[in-house]
């Protein structure tokens, strides 16, 4: 499904308005209409897994789904950093969809986590645009070269679950393609996806579903999308002005509402048949490609069911992040089977025998099984293994009983592994979290655990980032397992055992706390707007500019081996589009491992704002002790350009380029230059235009000079000393006049059509 022309399909033309009007509109909660020609679709949820429901599913669609593979949430699966693991999990996925006869999953989520308070944050991949739009054009590849489609969402700016069918995400023009859309220009230009998802909030105070701005003129005239455009479900008010917009698919079924006011709106003038037309042909063209490529006898058996459990294992060992692992008594502590530890193991934490593995909401998957880490860590350790609960996960506060029995556990063992974080009710769709804090009682029992043991290593389940001030203090390292899916118990008890070498990083940053994070002062909105206030800033871009501390910087994550880098060289690529880094890595540890690089971009001579640095590629090596690799990165000119307010087009700058190379966004082992010709951007000028603007023009700049001599002080009688009478640089002050204005202030020596003739002169040059 990697090419952009669909199918043969009979044409909609055929059909009657009222047909055509219909394949506009969901027959049920998960399916379209059919009509002559044309099947029907059926759609699922399913970022990281299969939720199907039996029958014709209950009208809101909340009731329980069939078993299907729980892989990693997309937060948890991105700080893979890999993109062909990502296309594995996509493609085992669109197979279990196969044998369920769906034709349309709906994710990937590439979202920005604009604020760590994100209720869904936990199913979009990462703060940053490059790395959400490369693992998202991975994911979609994967499960459309299985004959199944993808529904790329939510598009556009949806950020924040408060007041989320309604508010307006308010935002500058730069960041909102700079930032907000790039991922979302990625995915379609490099994966061709079977449908966009229209989200439910408006941007800058138009609906999304009502802006032809960027369901047609961005997504279709720009990007080159061809797909159908599909609504979130109960996200279209005023279908008709939907469907002008570029809205092909409303979903859920209403009731056939929405059909007749399309059909009404024909009839009276209001809307052209042709754009009913072209929407219902989109629906078609959809329905019957993803039919065309059905495999009907696809089954979902028990040694396809065993695959994808091994492959959700990996995807989330992989996955884990090792944040902090310091040395007692010249051992790190981790992993155990090297840590001196010859003893009994304390497991500590409710969420070891209860694990949080997905978060709530639309993409709650039924799993076809579950491992719990406590069940892996019996299973992977000869020693002694013991488990006390610690806590509660229902609110109740401090339980003395399940307090006592930790600690005494902990007093007892050579090692005590403490199970934190957030239970499914502290963060879901449908709400944003208020803080960062983990739970007190936690805290308390990490506390307490702490004093009687010497070698604390601390599990966090989450799906949210969390302010580990307290956690850094009394836990010796820190594991970051994020939402592992059903099989991240040994996923855990591989990497903390050493069998498997962790290799996961931060896709997003871990603040100090919340009143450092860059959408603080502007989250969530009130009266159903939310101003985007950080701009460019959003992420890592916020922390560096500020030159703010971090409790984890952005891309962090250590290994249990370590790696040098050399040779660090880059060079324009042979069209100039983008840049070739390439970059020696070594594997100076004991260890084979795997190493993620990433490459920051800065452009120090901007004439345009611009971030300290932003992550223009990434790559990985796997090496043994000893072993060297290069490794090539590329830079796409598309994480390079910006966005020109004032022609309204992307532009790759021309000038110096500096490429940074290292294991995190602080941490970076080197840097090189690169010169890029790129485009010079030519405004066209107009009266408003400033002088300065004005008189880089060769052609203006004498003619304007001569005439205004008697201005500057340069006639008889002016001289330098009018600029010195003001105290000022007059020049420089006159360089921000706009060119209709020098008519007052010459006093008529020059005039309108003698500015106007001089700009169209200037403007025909280039």
């Amino acid at each position: 499904m990697s090419d952009r022309t669909p199918s043969a399909t009979p044409s909609t033309t055929d059909l009657t308005l009222e047909q055509r009007a219909g394949l506009g509109s969901g027959a049920d909660f998960w399916t379209t209409k059919e009509a002559p020609g044309v099947p029907s679709v059926t759609m699922t949820d399913g970022p990281h897994g299969l939720r199907k429901q039996e029958g014709a599913g209950d009208h809101l669609g909340i009731s329980g789904s069939v078993p299907a593979t729980c892989f990693p949430p997309a937060a948890c699966l991105g700080q893979s950093w890999d993109p062909d693991l990502v296309t594995r999990v996509g493609a085992a996925i669109a197979d279990e969809a196969q044998a369920a006869d769906v034709q349309v999953v709906l994710g990937p989520g590439i979202n920005l986590k604009r604020s760590p308070l994100g209720g869904r944050n936990f199913e979009y991949y990462s703060e940053d645009p490059h790395l959400s739009g490369v693992l998202g054009s991975a994911w979609v590849n994967g499960l459309q070269s299985r004959g199944v489609g993808a529904s790329l969402k939510h598009f556009a700016l949806n950020n924040q679950e408060a007041d989320r069918m309604r508010s307006s995400s308010d935002v500058d023009e730069r960041p909102l393609h700079e930032l907000y859309l790039r991922g979302f220009r990625r995915v379609v230009e490099d994966a061709t996806p079977a449908t966009v998802m229209c989200s439910y909030n408006a941007v800058n105070g138009v609906p999304v579903r009502h802006s032809r701005e960027l369901l047609t003129d961005l997504l279709r005239t720009e990007w080159g999308f061809t797909g159908a455009v599909v609504s979130d479900w109960g996200a279209v008010g005023g279908r008709v002005d939907a469907v002008k917009a570029g809205l092909d698919l409303q979903m859920p079924y209403d009731g056939g509402a929405g059909d007749a006011e399309v059909v009404a709106a024909v009839n009276n003038g209001d809307l052209g048949e042709d754009a009913v037309t072209t929407a219902a042909q989109r629906v078609a063209d959809l329905a019957n490609r993803l039919h065309s490529s059905r495999e009907t006898a696809a089954s979902f058996d028990d040694a396809a069911v065993d695959a994808h459990h091994d492959l959700a294992r990996e995807a989330a060992a992989s996955s884990v992040v090792l944040l902090s692992n310091e040395e007692v008594d010249g051992r790190h502590l981790l992993p155990i089977a090297e840590s001196g530890v010859t003893g009994s193991v304390a497991v500590i934490g409710a969420f070891a025998d209860v694990p949080r593995y997905q978060g709530g909401g639309s993409s709650h998957v039924n799993p076809t099984r579950l491992t719990s880490p406590l069940e892996a860590i019996r299973e992977t350790w000869a020693a002694p293994v013991t488990y006390a609960a610690g806590f509660t996960t229902d609110g109740s506060g401090v339980n003395p009983a399940l307090l006592a029995e930790a600690v005494e556990d902990a007093a007892n063992a050579d090692v005590a592994l403490v199970f934190l974080g957030l239970a499914a009710e502290q963060e879901s769709e449908g709400f944003d979290r208020t803080d960062l804090a983990l739970p007190a009682e936690q805290i308390n029992l990490l506390r307490a655990v702490r004093a009687v043991q010497e070698r604390v290593v601390v599990v966090l389940a989450h799906g949210g980032v969390l302010d580990l001030r307290q956690v850094r203090k009394y836990a010796g390292a820190v594991v970051d397992a994020n939402l592992t899916g059903q099989a991240g118990g040994a996923a855990l008890a591989d990497v903390l055992s050493g069998r498997v070498n962790p290799s996961g990083k931060l896709t997003e940053t871990i603040p100090m706390r919340l009143q450092d994070t860059p959408a603080y002062l502007d989250f969530p909105g009130e009266h159903g707007q939310v101003r985007y206030s950080e701009g460019l800033h959003v992420g890592y871009r916020w922390y560096d500019a500020r030159e703010l501390s971090v409790a984890f910087p952005f891309g962090h994550g250590l290994s249990y081996t370590t790696f040098a880098y050399d040779g660090i060289f880059a060079q324009p690529d042979d069209d100039g589009e983008g840049i070739t880094v390439i970059v020696g890595v070594t594997n100076t540890g004991s260890r084979r491992g795997r190493e993620v690089v990433q490459a920051y971009v800065a452009v120090p001579e901007s004439a345009v704002q611009r971030v300290p640095q932003a992550l223009g590629g990434f790559g990985s090596v796997t090496l043994d002790p000893g072993e060297r690799a290069e490794l090539e990165i590329h830079i796409d000119r598309r994480d390079l350009e910006y966005r020109d307010t004032r022609t309204g087009a992307s532009v790759l700058e021309p000038g110096r380029y500096v490429v940074a190379v290292g294991a995190s966004s602080r941490d970076l082992r080197g840097s090189t230059e690169v010169e890029l010709e790129g485009e010079v951007v030519h405004v066209p000028l107009t009266l408003t235009s400033t002088l300065a603007e004005a008189m880089a023009s060769p052609v203006v700049a004498q003619a304007i000079g001569d005439a205004m001599g008697a201005v500057t002080g340069g006639g008889e009688s002016g001289g330098a000393g009018a600029g010195d009478a003001l105290g000022v640089d007059l020049a420089a002050m006159m360089g921000s006049v706009p060119l209709e204005r020098l008519v007052g202030f010459s006093s008529g020596a020059v005039t309108t059509d003698q500015l106007q003739q001089l700009l169209d002169a200037a403007n025909e040059a280039h």
